[in-house]
């Protein structure tokens, strides 16, 4: 016989975006690599991301039909259940005020990753790695700058 009066305490109900009573989703690390990397791209300033070796190996991938530059390139990403954290080694335009950019930057990336995914994310870590100098090498082929020809 049931108690009318009794109450019954409720199962534990998950909290968060990406857990419910139905089941829970998982976002795998590339996808937050890969937002990451394109909200980064989208602040003025920013001429490219990845350290040197990868932005060569990238070079190299264009020039390969139908192969198609990473968008995840120079973002390192650790992804929890609920957390994400982000790393980012980043190449900016000349005369841009790097203070400015990195925060324009971390705030993109912070939004795009909440908005998109449902991650909280913990921290954005901005590493410039160089400065990119118009007419530095740029679209310029390194059999043509040989020294000796």
């Amino acid at each position: 016989m049931t108690n009318p009066t009794s109450t019954k305490t409720p199962a534990t109900v998950p909290t968060g975006a990406l857990v419910s009573t139905h089941g829970t989703t998982t976002v795998s690390d590339s996808v937050v690599q890969k937002v990451a990397g394109l909200a980064a791209r989208e602040i003025p300033g920013v001429y490219d991301l990845g350290g040197g070796a990868a932005r060569a190996f990238s070079a190299i991938r264009e020039r390969i039909p139908g192969a198609s530059a990473s968008a995840g390139q120079g973002v390192s990403v650790e992804v929890g259940e609920k957390q994400a954290a982000v790393d980012l080694q980043i190449l900016l335009e000349y005369g841009v005020p790097i203070a400015d950019v990195a925060n324009a930057i971390r705030r993109n990336v912070i939004n795009a990753i909440e908005r998109i995914t449902g991650l909280e994310v913990v921290e954005v870590n901005i590493n410039v790695s160089d400065v990119h100098i118009p007419g530095d090498g740029a679209g310029t082929d390194p059999a043509d700058t040989a020294r000796v020809q």
